[in-house]
């Protein structure tokens, strides 16, 4: 097995960071350039990256986020943005109309180019024995982050980042079964059973941040009606009607 793939199936969150450990210069360039470097649809290349090292702005963002308190102890947390606004200066520039607004494909492009961004930063991370986190819940506040960071129409937070020295070591976390997520030629039906095991098997592993099974946290997640605050931000945004 090559280094790569090894460090890609070692994968573990860390979400303790050392307060004082300070990221060297040359290893966050490092990061920023491979996250650069990643693929996106066309070459569209729709996101846009903020570097927070103010500690008053990752400060506001855990009081907004209290669960989240890595983002201020870690190193540096990186914000990844869907972007469209760098295609609206090109249609306005060429005279063109800007239909982003019509439909939903728009927004999974920048979606995606934003994700994969953001995992090929972690990753690049990762490859200097740094720990990471990806916070997902930056897009409850979508709209307060948008006026504290000053983000334009057509921009909106896809997900954060934080990366530094972890202080307590993390087990590498067991993954649904693959017959239920690997499929060939076709979507393959699978048995229920596969999902009531992985409930054991990640009450075996025993995380003490999971007060529930897997199969009831998401039956419960899924069962509240989506942010509609997001929906509204993005309508403010112009990204949808």
């Amino acid at each position: 097995m090559n280094e790569t793939i090894e460090l890609l199936q070692n994968h573990r969150t860390y979400r303790q960071f050392d307060p004082q450990h300070q990221l060297p210069k040359e290893q966050l360039q490092a990061i920023l350039e491979a996250a650069r470097q990643a693929p996106s649809w066309m070459n569209g290349q729709a996101y846009s990256i903020i570097v927070i090292d103010d500690m008053a702005i990752r400060e506001q963002l855990v009081a907004w986020n209290p669960g989240n308190p890595h983002i201020a102890a870690s190193s540096v947390f990186l914000l990844f943005l869907a972007d469209l606004q760098r295609t609206k200066q090109v249609a306005d520039v060429k005279g063109t109309p800007y239909l982003v607004d019509e439909g939903y494909q728009p927004l999974l492009i920048a979606t995606t180019d934003a994700s994969i961004a953001l995992q090929t930063a972690s990753i690049a991370a990762e490859s200097l024995s740094l720990g990471t986190v990806i916070s997902g819940s930056v897009r409850k506040d979508s709209q307060k982050i948008a006026k504290l960071l000053d983000l334009p129409e057509y921009v909106y937070p896809v997900a954060g980042l934080s990366i530094g020295k972890p202080i307590v070591d993390m087990k590498v976390k067991p993954r649904i079964p693959e017959a239920a997520v690997i499929h060939y030629n076709g979507y393959q039906p699978y048995p229920y059973d596969l999902i009531a095991a992985y409930d054991q098997t990640m009450a075996a592993f025993g995380e003490a941040r999971e007060t529930k099974t897997w199969s009831d946290k998401f039956a419960g997640f899924y069962s509240h009606t989506p942010d509609q605050g997001f929906d509204h931000f993005l309508k403010e945004q112009h990204l949808t009607k």
